[in-house]
């Protein structure tokens, strides 16, 4: 399967995780609007969440998959399998720890990590200590689904691990249809929430297991025992984790002080989740395949590929992502107007949401081009370096979000974020470039600028027909004509882009073939030991 092939699929299934993650948002909006029991269901997810980033995705996507496709090159499938179940051993037993040290510690951590804002409101503080010890068990199925998902794209198999956060958006939706269908009161909804979490974390460990199966592997669960490579793991592992919970670092350093303003904490939920869709179908893909890729070809020895893996990466995200942030930041009104504007959600939640989208739209690429960056580093088991830059990054997002909250309260939180997202693209690129291990592309950077053209262009036409369009894009216009009159504005704005930007040279059909053609020969360069699809 070609790289690009690869990103499509788990893009593809990551595009249906965000739209259930919409749909889902969109029902939360008319059930809960942004008011105290949305805040305080946002506090409570946002703990288990961090955790999930730091000590599951960020540290197994980071350390497990090069040591699992190390041990695949020289131990073969047994080997790896071998490998597996040692970590699996150590793993549980810290999860089991931890989450019964979180669980006795969680009204201490509300009032001073998640939500200090509260401590004013002891009822807000009680439902939400009650909510995040319900959900924080999560934590540890996503753990371990995480490792099992590092198998799976090591093993070139990764439909089952991208399809796996579906079911979360599933079961939420579920408990929210039930919650509006029997008239449930906001506290009570919250509660049917936080049991859905839990619910849905249990679900996605049984998919992935039952793909890590599939693939040929059964996993069997050994006393824990610190054996060479699990210390070689866990030595990559901690800086990994703090790198790989970045976004989830900042944003719960902005939840904390947005936690002082009511409505606040689910304002930025809100327009988060609009951008998650980019963010998602294009970052998630890049850094779950090129991780892999990039590790495979090195330990192979082809390193001519695993520059043009990176190289190509990094085409395919500013390919998509910067016109997708400017579309955010021209449409940002008529995008939250249309998708959540009614029930609770007024048209003053409209503009302080939009104002955030916009904010988020202009930080897209830099966020998605960590993602293309990092596995740069990990590849070649150097999580130290990333670690570092999210530390610059974090004293950055704290200082602006402490900075500008007084001025303009949430914007300031978005702002914040956003700024500490491009340093940290910044700081990887140039390190990347400075030792070698990327090698500047010419041809790349006149793509770029091509693409950047193409770009504003689009927004240019944008502006012009959303002002024309804007009486069919009003709160009192049907829903079905607002949906239509969106949908006709992003569908003008793919044409423009993706017409321009092949006419300018920003894109050409023989580059695309090439990138296939070739991304499918370094596939099968570097996975000849591995079992193909199907293979037990």
């Amino acid at each position: 399967m070609g790289l690009v092939k690869k990103f499509a699929t788990v893009g593809g299934a990551t595009l249906g995780s965000r739209l259930f993650g919409f749909a889902r948002e969109t029902l939360m909006a008319a059930a809960l609007g942004t008011g105290p029991m949305a805040d305080v269901f946002y506090a409570a997810f946002r703990f288990p969440n961090l955790f999930r980033r730091l000590f599951a995705e960020g540290a197994f996507n980071a350390a497990f998959v090069p040591l699992f496709a190390k041990e695949i090159e020289a131990n073969g499938v047994d080997g790896a399998k071998r490998f597996s179940e040692e970590v699996f051993g150590v793993l549980f037993t810290v999860l089991m720890i931890l989450t019964i040290g979180m669980e006795l510690a969680m009204p201490l951590l509300v009032s001073w990590i998640i939500a200090p804002g509260f401590a004013d409101d002891p009822e807000k503080l009680s439902i939400t200590v009650r909510l995040a010890a319900v959900m924080f068990p999560y934590l540890m199925s996503m753990s371990l689904t995480a490792m099992m998902s590092g198998m799976l794209n090591s093993l070139h198999h990764f439909f089952a691990a991208a399809v796996a956060p579906i079911f979360l958006n599933v079961v939420m939706i579920g408990a929210l249809f039930y919650a509006l269908y029997t008239g449930a009161e906001p506290a009570l909804t919250a509660w049917y929430l936080s049991w859905s979490v839990l619910a849905a974390g249990v679900l996605q460990l049984a998919v992935v297991y039952g793909g890590v199966r599939h693939a040929g592997i059964s996993i069997g669960l050994r006393f824990p025992r610190f054996t060479p490579n699990v210390k070689r793991l866990l030595v990559l592992a901690i800086p990994a984790a703090v790198t790989g919970g970045i976004t989830q670092i900042n944003q719960i350093i902005g939840q904390a002080i947005a936690s002082g303003k009511e409505g606040a904490i689910a304002a930025l939920q809100y327009a988060d989740r609009i951008y998650q869709l980019p963010l998602g179908v294009v970052g998630v893909a890049v850094g779950v395949v090129l991780l892999p890729e990039l590790a495979r070809a090195l330990k192979a020895g082809y390193m001519k590929e695993a520059t043009y893996i990176q190289n190509r990466s990094i085409e395919f995200v500013l390919f998509l992502t910067l016109p997708a942030a400017a579309a955010l930041w021209v449409l940002s009104d008529e995008i939250i107007r249309v998708l959540y504007e009614r029930g609770a959600f007024t048209e003053q939640n409209t503009a302080v949401v939009a104002s955030i989208l916009a904010i988020y739209g202009l930080g897209l690429p830099g966020f998605v081009l960590i993602k293309a960056l990092q596995p740069g580093f990990y590849a070649r088991e150097d999580t130290r370096t990333p670690m570092r830059f999210t530390g610059v990054s974090v004293v950055i997002n704290s200082a602006l979000a402490i900075s500008l909250f007084p001025f303009i309260a949430e914007r300031g939180i978005a702002t914040a974020e956003a700024a500490a997202g491009w340093v940290n693209t910044c700081l990887l690129f140039t390190t990347l470039l400075r030792r070698g291990n990327l090698v500047w592309d010419w041809a790349l950077a006149k793509r770029a600028a091509r693409l950047v053209v193409a770009s504003a262009v689009m927004a240019g036409v944008l502006v012009y027909l959303s002002d024309r369009w804007s009486g069919w894009l009003q709160p009192e216009t049907q829903l079905l004509t607002q949906v239509a009159a969106l949908g006709a504005l992003i569908a003008v704005a793919i044409v423009v882009y993706f017409g321009l930007a092949f006419a300018i040279g920003g894109a050409d059909l023989g580059m695309i073939r090439r990138n296939l053609q070739r991304g499918a020969r370094s596939s099968a360069q570097s996975s000849e030991s591995l079992p193909s699809d199907g293979e037990q």
